[in-house]
């Protein structure tokens, strides 16, 4: 199995799904993409053995994929569809306030440049409510912009993506879908995985402020970005067009029932075995 396809917890979520150990997933016969992109849904410059399946969120990205020469591109959904699917919203919740707010994060080989104070400023203009920073490992683990932040709310981490099939938090998700049930809204100053998530969680959107940027980032490709989902971007949405945005880039009406997955995965075998060992 690629180690990428362990990121946030994504094989786990999919094997418990298909009624497997969530705590060992089986071997996953190709590669699950693991964030939202623009491309073909596959991590830049990671390499990957030629031919083999790669499983997607939403027919936009499996037609990005195919114009890119991955033809063996299988539109499944995203993880944490499958998530929400396996974790219902308890019908007496109680009533959700204030905002989750993402700031635009660096990763191991590219640090974000930019003004987290002018950030935290225009954020408490904005919103009402409390607000709860959630920052990526990458900045949690940095004292000077964790500060930065705690000096105007609650800051969390939902843990550590994993690398190298170490050290993989497999409830990071799980975290992520607990805290968005707390708020009414999620923002951030880029479109990102988590604004996608937040609004399958039932929170309203919000993308503004200083979008930041990568060391060495594409520029093309973010301004591109903003170019593309403009019913994304902005402080106030149209909530019904933003939400059906969305929910189409997670793949949302694509996911496959656990038989179907455990298909698609290679996982058909795993399941026979586990219910053989299963007492009459």
């Amino acid at each position: 199995m690629h180690h990428a396809n362990h990121f946030y917890g994504h094989a786990h979520i999919l094997a418990e799904y298909c009624g497997l150990d969530p705590e060992h997933p089986p071997r996953i016969d190709g590669y699950v993409q693991h964030g939202w992109n623009v491309v073909d849904g596959l991590g830049l410059g990671t390499p990957y053995v030629p031919g083999r399946p790669i499983f997607v969120y939403s027919e936009r990205t499996r037609r990005r994929a195919w114009s890119m020469g991955r033809r063996q591109a299988t539109v499944v959904g995203a993880p944490f569809l499958y998530l929400i699917a396996l974790r219902p919203e308890a019908p007496d919740a109680p009533p959700r306030e204030g905002t989750i707010f993402y700031p635009f994060h660096g990763w191991e080989k590219q640090q974000v440049l930019g003004d987290h104070q002018r950030q935290v400023d225009e954020i408490l203009e904005t919103e009402t409510g409390p607000v709860t920073f959630c920052l990526y490992w990458n900045e949690y683990r940095n004292d000077e912009v964790r500060a930065a932040y705690e000096k105007y709310g609650r800051v969390i981490c939902h843990g550590y993506r994993g690398q190298q099939w170490r050290d993989t938090d497999r409830h990071f998700l799980d975290k992520q879908l607990a805290e968005m049930r707390r708020h009414r809204r999620v923002a951030s100053n880029r479109l990102s995985s988590a604004i996608f998530h937040g609004v399958a969680a039932g929170c309203e959107p919000a993308v503004y402020g200083d979008p930041m940027h990568l060391d060495h980032e594409d520029r093309p490709t973010a301004d591109r970005i903003r170019r593309e989902w403009p019913e994304l971007h902005g402080k106030h949405l149209d909530g019904q067009a933003a939400r059906a945005s969305a929910l189409s880039e997670l793949g949302d009406g694509f996911l496959a029932s656990p038989a179907e997955l455990r298909a698609m995965l290679g996982w058909t075998k795993h399941h026979q075995a586990a219910t053989a060992r299963v007492p009459a």
